[in-house]
C-alpha cells in the first residue's frame, strides 16, 4: 500500500484529503508546516508528497531546495497543491523537483485523488514491465 505524505497547513483541506486518501486505500501521514514535513520525509520515506507551496516555518519552496540537496530524498516524487499559481511559481515548482503542479483553486479533491491513483497505477506498469 503506497504511503503518502500530505505537507498542507489548512486543517480543512488537510483532513478531507486524508480521509478521501485513506478510503482510497492508501497509507497517509500529515504535517503541518514544511519543517515538521521535511522530519517526516526522512523518518517515513513516503512513496509520494503532496506539498503546499505557502506554510509556515519553511515554504514549500524551501522544502524542494532541501530535498534536492539530499541524495536520498531527492528521488521521491512530489506533488504541489497550492493557491499559487503565476506561470512563474509553477515553473519553480517544476524546476526544484516537483512532478506535478496543482493549482487549489483549478482542481477538486476528486480529481487530485485521481491523479494519485493514476500516478501509482503507471508507476506500478512502468515496474513490473522489467
Amino acid at each position: 500500500m503506497p504511503k503518502i505524505l500530505i505537507i498542507e497547513d489548512d486543517n480543512f483541506l488537510r483532513l478531507a484529503l486524508e480521509k478521501k486518501l485513506k478510503k482510497e486505500g492508501f497509507e497517509v501521514i500529515t504535517a503541518n508546516d514544511g519543517e515538521e514535513g521535511l522530519q517526516k520525509i526522512i523518518t517515513e520515506l513516503p512513496d509520494l508528497v503532496l506539498l503546499d507551496i505557502i506554510l509556515p516555518k519553511k515554504t514549500g519552496f524551501g522544502f524542494l531546495e532541501d530535498l534536492q540537496k539530499d541524495p536520498n530524498l531527492k528521488s521521491i516524487p512530489i506533488m504541489v497543491v497550492s493557491q499559487l499559481g503565476q506561470p512563474e511559481d509553477i515553473e519553480k515548482g517544476i524546476n526544484l523537483g516537483a512532478i506535478e503542479y496543482f493549482v487549489k483553486a483549478k482542481v477538486s479533491l476528486d480529481e487530485l485523488v485521481s491523479k494519485i491513483k493514476k500516478f501509482f497505477e503507471e508507476k506500478r506498469a512502468g515496474s513490473s514491465t522489467g
